[in-house]
């Protein structure tokens, strides 16, 4: 089982938003105290890295974001047509390799709707509706591919390293051991 400190971490960069300790608690199956200790270890972790990356707390509750000296290279780096959030569902969906709506929904949050519509409209993910008729498959493309400059080897060696190392999330957001 990885730290909870790295479990907190997931989940802050998945949900892609504030959360409050009674969130992250929730999603990681803990009591709040040990989501405040693993915060602060959190926070005091990523002060001393030398990382692009920081954990802050707001009025709304806590975050994973990009330090402000990095925003600059947003427009550069990123497709001028997609937002951070769509990355990130991106992300979720290229690290699980096929993922139902349904489940993507649970991890990211209902503004999944918009942000996979947007990345079927850019061709960089598939939509097919399920047997059941209920929901959709959502994987990523050979667009996904190219613009990334992944072959789909790498994307599997990435996911089954994440999934290994216990940082990949499964479906109910909690981060698979």
């Amino acid at each position: 089982m990885p730290p909870l400190s790295s479990t907190i971490e997931a989940i802050l960069y998945l949900k892609a938003q504030p959360l409050t300790v009674a969130e992250i608690a929730d999603y990681a199956g803990c009591d709040r105290p040990a989501v405040k200790e693993a915060l602060l270890d959190l926070m005091e972790d990523y002060a001393h890295r030398n990382s692009a990356l920081e954990v802050v707390e707001n009025p709304s509750g806590y975050s994973l974001q990009l330090r402000d000296t990095f925003h600059s290279l947003i427009q550069t780096l990123l497709p001028a047509d997609v937002g951070l959030g769509a990355l990130r569902t991106l992300a979720a969906i290229a690290l699980k390799g096929k993922i139902s709506q349904t489940d993507l929904v649970e991890i990211r949050g209902s503004n999944v709707y918009q942000h996979v519509q947007e990345l079927v409209e850019l061709g960089f993910v598939r939509k097919r509706k399920q047997s059941d008729g209920r929901s959709f498959w959502l994987q990523v493309t050979e667009k996904f591919h190219q613009y990334f400059q992944l072959n789909s080897d790498q994307s599997l060696e990435l996911t089954q390293y994440l999934t290994n190392n216990g940082t990949a999330p499964s479906s109910t957001g909690e981060t698979l051991s």
